[in-house]
């Protein structure tokens, strides 16, 4: 089992560095920020940029993995969001995991004026983002020559119905081979096909609307989902990272010391083989006290 945590990007620089160093020092193997431009019930609270805040945590750790927990392509391009990926990705060294979802349906889907997306346009755009994401993070055949009739450079296309890329140019050789690993959020059929073909670990909330033990039901089932859309594709699920937010149905993992550990080791029965929980607040949700995660933390040696 490997253990990450969600530090949501609230804190002012530097003050935010302790927690990001924090995260490494206590033995974390990976730490996330959430890739919103507000969330929910924290809209009127302070909310940093998801990019420079991981760059800025590049900067001041050296072993821990970093992710973003999950990128939206809600108000989202391939082609810049590429490039940003691939400069974080070469300053931390190799570190970074790309987390990616479908976007959410609250502040962040309406932002920019979008139209009421149905389920499938919400799919069909994720497929689109992702599958753009994954040929541009896979870096440029060649340099290329511009045509001469248009001057336009060579580099990487591809058009869609959601995304149109002409002679996109990359920061140079990807810096993990063939790019970074995708974290694909899925919990429905199609999602899940798209995390076995182009993730190489899948991430879940568990179920929306379950609390208690029908959501410890409902993660078991999806597991299970996962599993039949491995194995539909020909991988071996057994090799696939599966990963479990633990402060999902109804309760917060870092509540007590027992709370984790049970939590951790129901998931490890389902077959995860990541779990991630959030920093303690000082109140409101993910509210707690960080006495409570140092002793998750120390433990986490006998957890693993």
């Amino acid at each position: 089992m490997r253990f990450g945590i969600v530090i949501l990007p609230q804190h002012d620089w530097p003050d935010a560095a302790r927690y990001w160093r924090g995260a490494e020092q206590l033995g974390f193997d990976h730490a996330w920020t959430y890739d919103h431009l507000s969330w929910r019930s924290l809209a009127d609270e302070p909310w940093h940029a998801t990019v420079p805040t991981l760059t800025a945590a590049a900067m001041v750790t050296e072993t821990i993995r970093l992710g973003t927990f999950v990128a939206s392509p809600n108000f989202r391009h391939p082609v810049p969001f590429a490039k940003d990926l691939a400069t974080l990705d070469q300053i931390s060294g190799g570190r970074f995991t790309l987390g990616l979802g479908s976007g959410g349906t609250g502040f962040d889907a309406f932002v920019l004026g979008q139209e009421t997306f149905t389920p499938r346009q919400r799919f069909d755009r994720f497929a689109a983002f992702a599958e753009g994401l994954d040929l541009l993070l896979r870096g440029e055949s060649g340099p290329g020559e511009a045509p001469a009739e248009t001057g336009a450079p060579d580099g990487i296309s591809f058009s869609d119905e959601w995304y149109t890329a002409h002679g996109a140019r990359m920061v140079g050789e990807p810096t993990q081979r063939p790019r970074m690993p995708f974290l694909m959020a899925a919990n429905g059929p199609r999602s899940m096909r798209l995390a076995a073909r182009l993730g190489q670990g899948w991430v879940t909330t568990g179920p929306d609307g379950l609390v208690g033990e029908e959501w410890w039901q409902g993660v078991a089932a999806l597991s299970e989902r996962m599993t039949e859309a491995c194995e539909a594709a020909g991988i071996d699920a057994s090799g696939f990272d599966r990963s479990l937010s633990l402060d999902s149905g109804g309760h917060f993992a870092l509540e007590s010391i027992g709370s984790f550990e049970d939590s951790v080791g129901r998931a490890a029965e389902l077959g995860f083989t990541d779990v991630m929980v959030h920093w303690p607040r000082a109140d409101g949700i993910y509210a707690g006290s960080e006495s409570v995660l140092e002793e998750a933390a120390a433990r986490l040696p006998t957890l693993r």
